[in-house]
């Protein structure tokens, strides 16, 4: 069973300060709310943009000067239009990966996160490692292969928390109605596994990998950016967001839940709109 991973006061600490954890059986339980002091509400879409951008530069800084290198995870969606035509001056000391990618060639335009990077900000990424998939259809092989790819990475670019799971500096999360994040959806096996770094995930067609939840918690920070609306939505995407914040969930129910105790959260009003008072 999977297990939360929750903040303890002495236990996993490592010298890059990665996130301390415990794993408590809590799969079936509901989640505490989240701290009100980690909702960061914005105006617009842009707003958040912005806030996430700085978030990341900050970020990069502060690892680039503990250690000469910042270890990055984003998902598709809206995270990689915030990014879009960034040109950051530390790419060189970055190391990127994905939170989920479907199982494809890297250069299909239309499903590989990888492309859609690359043609909205990566390639002004200058000498940023990318981690990318092998690029078939093999869900399996693919997750195999991407947790030796980042289990190969040393540890002054990926570092290890105290139970050796993998410490990325960042780690952006997007969330989405059903409150899966990443490819780790609601009411499946995946949700609730422990030991490894990137899952296959074979419930739709093509397949796709993802980092399981532990491995996202790990992150010294984890943001979750929520915006936009339409013509259908013109709340955005309020009712996930109260569901993922204080709903009363569990990880088996909405996997986003998972990540209240780590996660910071950055949302325009729109998405913010149906939090209790408290929270605005």
């Amino acid at each position: 069973m999977f297990s939360l991973a929750l903040l303890s006061s002495a236990e996993g600490l490592v010298a890059s300060r990665c996130r301390p954890i415990r794993m408590l059986d809590t799969s079936r339980i509901y989640m505490p709310p989240a701290d009100t002091s980690l909702i960061q509400i914005e105006a617009d879409a842009e707003a958040v943009g912005k806030a996430v951008l700085a978030k990341v530069e900050l970020a990069a800084a502060k690892a680039i000067s503990e250690r000469g290198h910042f270890a990055l995870a984003i998902p598709g969606g809206s995270v990689l239009k915030m990014l879009k035509d960034s040109k950051p001056a530390w790419a060189n000391k970055a190391t990127l990966a994905y939170v989920n990618h479907k199982a494809v060639a890297m250069d299909d335009a239309e499903l590989a996160t990888h492309a859609k990077a690359s043609k909205l900000f990566l390639s002004g990424w200058k000498g940023c490692e990318t981690i990318v998939m092998d690029g078939t259809a093999d869900a399996v092989a693919e997750a195999e292969a991407y947790e030796a790819k980042l289990q190969a990475l040393p540890e002054n670019r990926l570092p290890r928390t105290a139970g050796g799971l993998p410490c990325f500096d960042m780690m952006l999360v997007g969330v989405g109605d059903d409150g899966h994040v990443g490819s780790l959806y609601p009411g499946r096996d995946e949700v609730l596994a422990t030991q490894a770094w990137v899952l296959p995930v074979e419930m739709k067609t093509p397949g796709s990998i993802s980092l399981s939840l532990p491995v996202m918690a790990a992150a010294k920070q984890v943001v979750i950016a929520a915006c936009g609306v339409s013509d259908k939505y013109p709340q955005g995407k309020s009712d996930a967001m109260r569901r993922a914040i204080e709903g009363e969930e569990s990880l088996v129910s909405f996997p986003a839940s998972g990540l209240r105790p780590v996660a910071t959260w950055v949302l325009d009003e729109a998405a913010a709109s149906k939090l209790s008072a408290e929270y605005r």
